[in-house]
């Protein structure tokens, strides 16, 4: 994938193997690096990835002499999970567990729904399809990712329209 930055593609190449060995249930990547992966012109400052709280736990045991302890997640009013960042090389790696999202209507689990894997340079890489990516960003509801959303949307294939064709 040509359109992957150096420095997101350095980050991956170190992370996902240690996903895919380290944690026991399905994760996947989610915000601006998932948004990406799809093909959505989206920049990209950190790599946010969705598992459950356990595998969580066993990630923080395991980068704990990365682990920047003094990050506090943004948005503590909306968003909960059993949460730590890490420095890896080439951009910070978050890691939420059992993430949640308050919208109004109380605490609510954040599923990724149907996922797809990237292929990237050999490594398969979990994101939410294109449609789940949408609606988990239009339910955080902040601008950044109203215009994640809409870059995604531009990735829509529009529906197949065939000519009409007349023999006279």
């Amino acid at each position: 994938m040509s359109h992957v930055p150096p420095a997101l593609f350095v980050a991956l190449t170190e992370l996902v193997p240690e996903l895919h060995v380290h944690c026991a249930e399905p994760w996947c990547l989610i915000g601006s690096a998932g948004a990406l992966l799809l093909g959505a012109d989206v920049g990209v400052a950190d790599v946010d990835v969705l598992v459950s709280r356990a595998d969580a736990d066993v990630l923080m045991t395991r980068w704990a002499d990365r682990r920047d302890a003094s990050h506090a997640p943004a948005d503590g009013d909306r968003f909960r999970s059993h949460f730590a960042r890490f420095r890896f090389p080439g951009l910070p790696v978050e890691v939420m567990g059992g993430l949640e999202l308050d919208a109004g209507e109380g605490w609510q689990p954040v599923s990724p729904g149907k996922l797809v894997l990237v292929g990237l340079q050999g490594l398969a890489v979990p994101v939410p399809a294109l449609d789940e990516q949408i609606r988990i960003f239009e339910s955080f509801g902040r601008d950044k990712d109203r215009a994640r959303a809409a870059a995604l949307r531009k990735l829509r294939q529009p529906p197949s329209v065939l000519p009409i064709v007349s023999s006279s």
